[in-house]
Formats: C-alpha cells, structure tokens, sequence
C-alpha cells in the first residue's frame, strides 16, 4: 500500500467541535475528502446544518449536523450518543471550538475569564473524554485538539491572556491524555495554529486593524489559510500516524521562531 492510500480514511467516523465554520469546517471538509463520515458540531445550529449539507454535496459522505455547547457535560454526552448512533463508532474527534477575548488582565472580569477557560479548556477535556471513552471500548481511536501558537509566546499587542492560558493547558492536557490512554490505543495530538485568516478573523472591527502588524512579524509576511491545516490534520486522524501521539504540531509560518 503506497502513502497515498495509506492516509486515506474510507469508511472512518469522525466528530468536529466548533465545525460550522472556520478551522473546524476546513478540518471537516478534509476529514470527509480523505473518505471520512463527518458529524460537525456548533453552537450554531443552523449554519452547521448548511456546512454539512455542503460537505455531504461535495464529498459523498454522509454527515451530521449537531448543536453542543462543549462546556456543558449533557449537551456534550448527547452529541457524542447522536454520532454514536448515525455512525456506530468514533474513529476521529476534532476537539475545535473556541474563543478569545481581548481584554487587558486588569480589566478582565472573573465571568470573562472563566467563559474562555470553560470553552477553551473545559470544552477540551470534556469533548475527549467523551471520544475517549468510546474508543477505549471500541478498541482505539485519534483525538485531535486545537491548541495555538499563543500557547507558546505572548501575542501583541492585543492582551488575551486568558487564551494564551487556556491554549497552554490544552496542550499539557493532550500530552497527559496521550500517556493515560497510549495502551488503550486511544492517540491525542494537538496543532497548534498561527494566525489564520478565517472569515472572523479577517471581518472582525477589533482585529482587522492589527492584521498588518501580524503580517510585519511573520516570516512569510502573510497569513495562513485554513486549508493549510488540512493535511495535518488527515494525518492525525488516520492509521498512517500510528506512532504519533502526545506531540504538538505547530503550524504558524515560522512566526514562534523569531
């Protein structure tokens, strides 16, 4: 079997947090090319419901529209029964959906911290134990996280340092699940994004205008696309990685190494 066959994922099932739109539908979208059944999960139920009907159209494969908010253990154990039930296992889950807020330390409520926390690391853990379980009893399984870059440096000049925190912890809490789960079979991996030009990032009043600096600070002088995550991605997601696990893939254009 040459590579090319061997990164295909024909006839696995796999589960996108935050997969309406953005990162996680890319993923999703990449997921379903390589051959995969997709359910995408979003607060947003109805722009969901549109991304997969768009990925069923494109690719053929069957998909799964599903609204979860992640920091909420019912609604998190109901998605992952719902994708249990469509697709009879979950081969890959795609622990996505996050936020940031730009908001200096000393201003920042508790409130404000704790709804990035739960989202962003919460959500996480949440997602994967729920996936994590399954596989265990189905005999195996990859979980992908999103972590970031910030978990890594300290973004300026915007101050977000509940994110920055909050990514740091999804990355610690991969590594310790890829330790707990390696016998069980279970993989956890995160990628760790740089500054990706999503639909948000580039329409949003409060980050538009520092999309030039983050340009000016990065080798390659540009943004990423959210299609650039895709192959790492299929990777993770597929038996070819058999060997990768607790590992953090950052895919920023260089721009932590300056």
């Amino acid at each position: 079997m040459g590579i090319i066959e061997k990164l295909r994922l024909d006839d696995k099932k796999a589960l996108v947090t935050g997969g309406a739109r953005g990162i996680g539908y890319s993923i999703a979208l990449a997921l379903a090319e390589a051959g995969a059944d997709v359910a995408l999960v979003d607060t947003d139920e109805k722009t969901a419901l549109k991304s997969a009907e768009e990925i069923a159209a494109a690719t053929g494969r069957k998909t799964l529209a599903l609204k979860a908010d992640v920091t909420q253990k019912a609604d998190v154990d109901a998605m992952t029964a719902h994708t249990l039930a469509a697709f009879g296992r979950i081969d890959a889950a795609f622990c996505n959906a996050g936020i940031c807020m730009n908001i200096p330390a000393e201003d920042m409520s508790l409130e404000e911290w704790n709804r990035v926390i739960a989202i962003n690391l919460t959500g996480v853990f949440l997602t994967a134990q729920a996936a994590g379980k399954v596989m265990i009893a189905q005999g195996g399984g990859s979980i992908i996280t999103t972590a970031s870059m910030s978990a890594h440096i300290v973004n300026v000049p915007q101050p977000q340092c509940s994110y920055n925190a909050s990514k740091a912890g999804v990355i610690q809490l991969t590594k310790s699940l890829a330790v707990e789960w390696a016998l069980k079979n279970v993989r956890v991996n995160s990628i760790s994004p740089g500054y990706i030009g999503t639909d948000l990032t580039l329409h949003s009043p409060a980050l538009k205008p520092l999309i030039a600096q983050w340009k000016a600070c990065s080798p390659l002088r540009r943004l990423g696309r959210p299609e650039e995550l895709q192959a790492i991605a299929v990777y993770l997601a597929g038996d070819s990685s058999a060997f990768t696990t607790g590992a953090d893939f950052i895919i920023d254009g260089a721009f932590t190494c300056v």
